[in-house]
């Protein structure tokens, strides 16, 4: 549902500028040469490889003095100095200059490096590669036609933008949001001598959140590094704090001193199709980690603005009002004046620092101590291999600074391993496992893309199971921290690593600079090559490899070498199925694995990857010995809704594929008539008992058991089609018949939805 009044976010004017892409004015000359300021394509790859690949100053011109290369390559720059020389003064930049102020705290002066703010947010908002994908107007998502449940997934979408252009349009009708979120987290530079950045981010949530989470597509801009003191020379401590926290406001105040005007008055900017608006730049939200959210806030909202208004009193007098509230005594935080700013409502959950390295933290530490490494590590190390699951062959009891990344493979199979773990003092641990069940569900829940009142309860419900079987760890123990992250390596890091360490903020600002025009300029010229390009829509496509692993296998060689004993039996019967009659004649296969890859959906520029694998091998020889038979277990989807996610749980079946093959054609003109459509790749599968009507009370995992007749699993052949994505059965630690699994639904975010 769109916003009931129709002049918001509409355009003052459509001055389509078609004469400026990327900063570049199209004159006759650059008409002629798209890789103007250099003089071909090849000084352009040249250029852009020299820049981007880290490759130092005296290394470039190393190389290009030696005879003949320059010649040969048919370069316009002889050496670094002449090709900064182009990138400097030639290369238009889409970001503003830095600036540099002092900030004067505790008698000190502090530099702050930041660049204008209001200029950052035009940068963003006028790119091209955004132009098509902007949100200008709030709107109300529905999962259903009476609008009864509500989604929320960018923040359009959300209540914020919504209620705040009700405030807006009383002051200032139809004008354009441009919601601003701001993020910050100090970061160690150097593993030696302890240097550490502040760097600080923006970027706007017009921008939809697909693009803006991908480091790659560079929706966020460096805003600003903030002082690294740590003001030892306070000695203090209370003092210390609080000069810590004030020069930290007083910081952020100058750089973002510009939207106090701009937010509720207005601005015109351009899009990058010309297009002009009345925009008002808002805070919006705050990213950072818990300390920093504490730091921002200072918790007490009402007590703060209760102790500001004794500062005309004098500073003693806002001093013990701050102590009396049990606050930081902050003259003027940063967000004082910024207008509809509520910092309270832009704190945003942190999924790395709260949930992965929070909650999975203390968890791991609790379930250590309850159950024993030495028996978590066994179990660890027993775990069967899945495309989403990262094998901790020593364990995970003796893993010391625990990463994001591996607190996220952990969760994976994390209930898995404690199901039937015997505890201390016979406890019962039925408790333990609704415990963790909680926190998982919630973890995984929490990082849906898309939110609705159904699913926000559904996050209630999994905190109250956590809250109701917590005392367990009480029992046992008798005792009651993705997206700025990898900025850090290119505004941070790598920044401080391209200067000499002497006066390095300086250098840094200057190399940024330098760098940010490079691909800028990659994204003119590739505008200028292949135009305005249409992309298909994002979806899931399931490939073969273009190199089988085997050509020409015989059903003996099936037989034999991939354990495919009942082939000739489900051949026929998949015959019979498609015509009606039986043909077990010997035939010759190709055996192939399969790939689910993402495709790029709605023109955002993502790379393919592969989103999930199956693997059907026998054993092997390589140089290292031999490699063991791989036989992935799938999830087949035998009922007549091709929407996985949304079919109901009958419809799935547990298999183990086999073998993955095509019939070659000579066999299929044999066997079946020209009506008759066959499949271009089968898969062998050998069965499972299909799921219980319900998963297990005390977990939530559903029981799986090796569908057997007469001692030998029950197998047939169906469509590579019908398999949806690998699947991961956890082993049932208490039995040892190996014929007995848990299915793991936390082995992606995927299979969590389709179970949960």
């Amino acid at each position: 549902m769109p916003y009931p009044d129709s002049r918001t976010g509409q355009p003052i004017s459509n001055n389509h500028t078609a004469n400026v892409v990327y900063g570049v004015h199209l004159s006759n000359g650059d008409q002629e040469n798209i890789y103007h300021p250099f003089a071909s394509n090849m000084d352009w790859e040249v250029a852009r490889w020299a820049k981007l690949c880290g490759l130092s100053l005296a290394a470039l011109s190393d190389l290009l003095a030696i005879e003949g290369v320059s010649e040969c390559l048919s370069l316009s720059f002889k050496n670094a100095n002449k090709l900064n020389a182009i990138v400097n003064h030639e290369l238009p930049t889409g970001r503003p200059k830095f600036k540099q102020e002092q900030i004067i705290v505790a008698g000190e002066a502090f530099d702050v490096y930041y660049h204008d703010v209001i200029e950052c947010i035009k940068s963003l908002y006028s790119d091209p590669k955004f132009t098509r994908y902007l949100a200008f107007v709030p709107e109300h998502h529905y999962a259903d036609e009476d609008e009864t449940v509500c989604l929320f997934h960018d923040m359009h979408t959300g209540k914020w933008w919504w209620d705040t252009q009700k405030k807006l349009n009383q002051h200032s009708p139809g004008g354009t949001i441009i919601p601003i979120i701001i993020s910050s987290d100090k970061t160690q530079v150097t593993l030696f001598r302890n240097k550490s950045a502040y760097p600080v981010y923006l970027t706007i949530s017009n921008i939809p959140k697909e693009i803006r989470r991908k480091p790659s597509h560079s929706a966020h801009i460096l805003l600003a590094y903030l002082p690294c003191t740590c003001l030892d020379h306070i000695s203090n401590k209370a003092s210390h704090h609080q000069s810590l926290a004030n020069l930290y406001h007083a910081c952020l105040s100058c750089v973002l001193a510009p939207l106090k005007s701009v937010g509720l008055d207005g601005i015109t900017m351009v899009s990058g199709d010309g297009t002009l608006c009345r925009c008002h730049l808002l805070f919006a939200s705050f990213i950072s980690d818990y300390p920093e959210q504490l730091l921002a806030t200072e918790i007490k909202f009402r007590e703060l603005l209760d102790a500001l208004t004794t500062l005309d009193k004098g500073n003693m007098s806002f001093v013990c009002a701050c102590l009396a509230a049990g606050i930081m005594p902050i003259i003027h935080p940063f967000w004082e004046d910024l207008p509809f700013a509520n910092v309270f409502r832009a704190i945003t959950p942190d999924v790395l620092h709260q949930l992965y390295q929070g909650l999975i933290k203390h968890l791991l530490g609790w379930l250590m101590a309850a159950c024993g490494a030495a028996k978590i590590d066994a179990r660890c190390r027993r775990l069967p291999p899945n495309h989403h699951i990262h094998l901790f062959t020593k364990g995970i009891t003796c893993l010391l600074h625990i990463s994001g990344t591996e607190h996220s493979q952990i969760c994976r199979f994390l209930l898995g391993i404690v199901i039937g773990i015997q505890l201390p003092n016979n406890l019962n641990a039925n408790q333990l496992l609704r415990a963790v069940q909680g926190l998982l569900d919630f973890l995984y829940l929490a990082q849906y893309l898309c939110h609705s009142l159904e699913t926000l309860q559904l996050l209630n419900d999994a905190l109250g199971l956590f809250h109701e079987n917590k005392d367990i760890f009480i029992d046992l123990d008798n005792y009651n921290t993705d997206h700025t992250e990898r900025l850090h390596i290119d505004y941070a890091k790598d920044t401080y690593h391209a200067t000499n360490h002497k006066d390095e903020f300086v250098q840094m600002t200057w190399w940024l600079k330098c760098k940010e025009k490079i691909p800028r300029h990659d994204k003119y010229v590739i505008w200028r090559l292949a135009g305005d390009v249409e992309y298909m829509t994002f979806c899931q496509l399931q490939t073969m490899p273009k190199h089988p692993t085997a050509k020409a296998v015989t059903i003996d060689k099936l037989v034999d070498d991939y354990s495919a004993t009942l082939f000739c039996e489900a051949l026929s019967r998949y015959i019979m199925q498609l015509r009606h009659a039986k043909n077990p004649n010997p035939l010759h296969a190709r055996a192939l694995e399969i790939k689910w890859v993402s495709i790029d959906a709605r023109g955002h520029g993502n790379t393919t990857i592969t989103l999930n694998s199956v693997y059907a091998r026998p054993q092997q020889r390589s140089g290292s010995g031999p490699l063991p038979c791989c036989s992935d277990t799938v999830l087949v989807n035998l009922g007549g809704n091709t929407e996985a996610i949304s079919a109901g749980i009958e419809t799935f079946h547990i298999g183990q594929v086999r073998a993955v093959f095509s019939l070659p054609l000579k066999s299929l003109l044999l066997l079946f008539p020209p009506t008759v459509q066959v499949p271009s790749h089968l898969a062998y599968i050998k069965w499972f008992l299909p799921f219980p009507l319900a998963p297990d009370q005390h977990h939530g995992l559903y029981k799986v058991s090796c569908s057997l007749l007469g001692g030998a699993k029950l197998a047939s052949i169906v469509p590579l089609s019908k398999i949806v994505r690998s699947a991961h059965l956890l082993l049932n630690f208490v039995l040892d018949d190996c014929i007995t699994f848990w299915l793991n639904l936390y082995v992606d975010r995927y299979t969590f939805c389709i179970f949960k």
